[in-house]
């Protein structure tokens, strides 16, 4: 079946941006439509969240974020809503290892508080060392996102005088500014973004947009160190949490996209390094594999390219965000409730009826996956 595409406000990439080169078969080569780019945008300004900013406040504040990488980056939109709120206090992000990278391509952060507490267990020892630290940097503030114990013990342990959170996990004693209606707000993003608003403020329709910027001469540096070309690149993001958001024809789109004169390269952690496999078979020459265990990889992979074609995952958040013109292929997932706030150059699903999507289960349990396997490559 073939499948809808749905275009965002920067409806498209530019045509000139997948020129064939000499000898290629240009009658039938991919074109795109000659529209604006994600780069070309700027937020409608009649949509931008209005608060009285205090200028006249200086302490610094704590995000404790959600750790999976989309999620992370959806935080910088807190970021710019605490900055317009608070513009001279300083915003620190407590980060895992895995989403270091990120704070260094994060406008307003000042700092990330780098620490990677046990998945599964409260750490009580490792949350007071983390407590020691964080009482050091002196926050007044601390915006605790996700809803459990273990996300508030150190900032209470470190006396930060305003933990902000949801009640979540009944966490009376561990914040001190509660914050109710969790269930009312429909999105991840509402339910994060509204910490960072005055208790009781509505949300915004619309959010301002996460934004990563990684500077042109280190994107040119890495592209020499890789032996990368200079020419248009479509960079693949086979991966993602759970194989059901998984879109089944990476491998042909990269046989096609090469037999077109366009280079490929496929982006992810080593958890794709199989995929990657199949893909550079697939592809030929012009598909490297550039997955590995580092994020910044990943992250100026997505800088770099012209075009990234991405499942529903953190690297789509993270090509989203640096305003790389971004396909973002969704079957068992909602695009209303996990697309990026930044638009989609197209947001891609089956036109085949599937009664069970979306069921946002990470494996399919039904229908044969068809919800991803009825999205053909051509």
């Amino acid at each position: 079946m073939a499948a809808v595409v749905k275009r965002g406000s920067p409806k498209a990439l530019h045509e000139d941006d997948f020129t064939s080169p000499e000898g290629a078969d240009t009658e039938n080569s991919l074109r795109f439509l000659n529209e604006p780019t994600n780069k070309d945008m700027k937020q409608d300004s009649q949509n931008e969240l209005i608060i009285a900013a205090d200028p006249g406040d200086t302490r610094p504040i704590l995000i404790i974020p959600y750790m999976w990488i989309g999620d992370f980056v959806r935080g910088q939109t807190v970021v710019r809503v605490l900055k317009q709120r608070w513009p001279n206090r300083p915003v620190d992000l407590l980060v895992t290892t895995l989403c270091a990278p990120l704070v260094d391509y994060m406008p307003g952060v000042r700092a990330g508080v780098v620490w990677d507490l046990p998945r599964g267990q409260l750490a009580l020892p490792s949350q007071r060392h983390l407590a020691a630290r964080l009482r050091e940097r002196g926050y007044g503030t601390a915006l605790v996102m996700p809803r459990t114990w273990k996300s508030a013990i150190a900032p209470a342990l470190a006396g930060i005088p305003e933990r902000v959170g949801f009640v979540g996990e009944a966490r009376f004693g561990l914040l001190n500014r509660w914050r109710w209606g969790e269930k009312a707000l429909p999105r991840m993003i509402d339910k994060k973004a509204s910490l960072a608003l005055p208790d009781g403020t509505a949300p915004p329709t619309e959010w301002p947009e996460p934004q990563l910027r990684v500077p042109a001469d280190e994107i040119v540096s890495w592209k020499q160190a890789h032996g990368l070309g200079t020419g248009p690149v479509v960079a693949l993001a086979p991966g993602s949490v759970g194989s059901g958001k998984r879109w089944t024809y990476y491998a042909e789109a990269a046989r096609l996209l090469a037999a077109h004169g366009i280079d490929c390269w496929v982006v992810g952690g080593p958890g794709e390094k199989n995929l990657a496999a199949e893909i550079v078979a697939a592809g030929g020459a012009r598909v490297r594999d550039l997955t590995g265990t580092d994020l910044r990889n990943g992250i100026r992979a997505m800088a770099a390219a012209t075009v990234a074609i991405s499942n529903d995952s953190g690297l789509m958040h993270v090509a989203a965000a640096l305003g790389t013109p971004t396909l973002g292929i969704f079957g068992p997932t909602s695009p209303y409730h996990w697309a990026p706030l930044n638009p989609l150059a197209a947001t891609i699903q089956t036109k085949t009826v599937v009664p069970c999507q979306p069921c946002h289960r990470p494996v399919c349990t039904m229908n044969d996956h068809r919800c991803m396997r009825d999205i053909p490559a051509s």
